[in-house]
């Protein structure tokens, strides 16, 4: 498939920032840059819906917490865009490729997700904001660069991806620690607000 390359790129992505993907790859098609893109991501209302999420999505993503609520909500909708942008990518309707690019869009983006949230919890052990901004900040800066690349460039965008999920998995392994120290210290958050809401 001469597409897998950019679903695979454009997975990777959803996992972090789907509405980014959308957005973009819309723009790209509206704008001409690439005959590739889809009509359904072309869509006025497509691109206005995914622009107001983007936008949502950039507030939430920088607040300590608030950022990991955000993950959990999206660990069903990441993967769902991954694997929609993927078989529309593949765009023949009801064939084996659009299965197979749905099917690798999906598993890439939840994989991608697991590595955002779980350096994001990793990170909220943390005290200061300052370090979730500048994450926040550097995911969408490279989501949009690998984005645009792959538009023009979709082998060696492919092979960035599958560099930055290696890394990104590695790194999670490594940042186990400091996810668990994150749970426990918000279950006892949990713990102290539910004993001093019985406080008369």
């Amino acid at each position: 498939m001469s597409v897998l390359p950019l679903v695979f790129t454009s997975g990777w992505a959803s996992g972090i920032n789907a509405y980014a993907v959308v957005l973009l790859l819309g723009l790209f098609g509206v704008s001409g840059v690439s005959d590739d893109v889809p009509g359904a991501l072309q869509r006025p209302e497509v691109l206005i819906i995914a622009g107001v999420l983007f936008l949502c999505e950039a507030a939430a993503d920088k607040v300590p917490y608030v950022d990991s609520i955000w993950d959990s909500v999206h660990t069903v909708i990441r993967p769902a865009a991954g694997a929609w942008v993927g078989a529309l990518l593949a765009g023949h309707s009801g064939s084996y490729s659009e299965v197979a690019a749905a099917l690798i869009g999906g598993s890439t983006a939840l994989a991608s997700h697991s590595v955002k949230a779980g350096t994001r919890m990793a990170v909220n052990a943390s005290p200061e904001p300052f370090s979730n901004i500048a994450l926040s900040i550097g995911e969408d800066l490279g989501v949009g660069a690998l984005v645009s690349f792959a538009m023009f460039h979709p082998q060696a965008a492919a092979i960035i991806a599958a560099v930055l999920l290696a890394a990104g998995l590695a790194a999670l392994f490594f940042l186990v620690s400091r996810i668990w120290r994150f749970l426990r210290r918000r279950a006892q958050r949990r713990e102290e607000r539910r004993l001093a809401s019985r406080v008369p």
